[in-house]
């Protein structure tokens, strides 16, 4: 298996994408964030997910050349097209824009839409909260989950995210799909020929099941079953009612390019840490730490990603052969067409 320094993944990644006739600075983008999620041993939003994105441009899914575009509709609020291209050189305007109107009004908002995979999003928020800002986004997905109390597959994962700075230390990040379990856990259960837990799906019924097979023509459950279907439904109005996205039933697939572009939602809060708590925030923040540390079993939420984080950065990326053999095959596609 290659080990890769961080700079030779982003280096690959950036080049496999222009192979696709991406632009410089939104395959650049895009690397940024999918080799970030890989370090952080978040490889299902990593460089995995490079041969489909690459694929999805060559289709014209998705624009590798848009450009977001900005509006701000209130002194605080600001509304963006990510022109059907990556979701990332729209996530990248919002952390740009965002934290100085917090700063101003105590709150800012961003509703982006004509969007794509926003990846790993505990790392957007975890840039607002480096610019001292208390976090929030959420996304909606194409279906994989059942309205509570129904059988067939409408709404998206819904991800949220959530970051809050920490004084003398990285953010404090917690990132959570709104299902179960991710359907890649699924998928890989049906490879290895085992069975799943029976609260993982249903199948195309309504029957909980623990066939994967079975589950995968049926529908993810949520998180804590009626509660995360709630929560999954929350997103879906913020993102495709809010922000103008398109529901989880009407967005194609984020995995290949058939179809026309997904076009879902997200919505960002930051919320200025130190004017909105009396300047308080690190101190409590502090207290909070200290409450959670005095437990042995207490862990903080991100800890393992620092930890992978790390190790990265001292030992490089460990990218499987197979797929550093497919990126190494686009890049040079990019070269060939200079």
């Amino acid at each position: 298996m290659p080990t890769l320094s961080i700079a030779e993944c982003r280096q690959l990644a950036q080049c496999a994408l222009t192979a696709s006739g991406a632009a410089a600075g939104q395959s650049a983008s895009t690397a940024r964030a999918l080799v970030a999620a890989e370090i952080d041993g978040q490889s299902g939003h990593g460089l995995g997910r490079i041969p489909s994105y690459a694929a999805q441009v060559r289709a014209g899914k998705v624009d590798g050349r848009a450009l977001p575009s900005f509006r701000r509709i209130r002194p605080a609020a600001v509304r963006i097209d990510a022109a059907c291209g990556f979701a990332y050189p729209a996530l990248d305007l919002a952390v740009e824009t965002l934290p100085g109107l917090a700063r101003e009004y105590g709150v800012a908002t961003a509703a982006i839409h004509r969007s794509h995979h926003i990846g790993a999003a505990g790392l957007t928020v975890e840039r607002l909260a480096q610019q001292g800002c208390v976090g929030l986004i959420c996304s909606n997905t194409p279906r994989a989950m059942a309205f509570a109390g129904g059988i067939r597959p409408m709404m998206g994962t819904n991800p949220i995210a959530f970051a809050a700075p920490l004084a003398g230390r990285d953010p404090l990040v917690i990132d959570m799909a709104l299902s179960q379990v991710a359907r890649s856990r699924i998928v890989a259960a049906q490879k290895a020929g085992e069975t799943i837990p029976a609260d993982w799906a249903i199948d195309s019924a309504g029957r909980p099941t623990t066939d994967p097979a079975a589950a995968l023509s049926g529908a993810l459950t949520g998180a804590g079953g009626a509660k995360g279907a709630a929560l999954a439904l929350i997103v879906e109005i913020l993102c495709g009612a809010l922000a103008g996205g398109h529901y989880g039933w009407e967005a194609s697939s984020f995995l290949d390019e058939r179809g026309a572009p997904p076009a879902v939602g997200q919505v960002l809060i930051a919320l200025d840490a130190d004017s909105l708590s009396g300047d308080g925030f690190g101190a409590r923040m502090s207290d909070l730490l200290a409450a959670m540390g005095s437990e042995s079993g207490v862990r903080i939420p991100g800890d393992r990603r620092l930890a992978s984080r790390a190790r990265a950065e001292a030992q490089g990326v460990n990218v499987p052969a197979a797929l550093h053999s497919t990126l190494i095959g686009l890049a040079e596609q990019a070269e060939a067409t200079r």
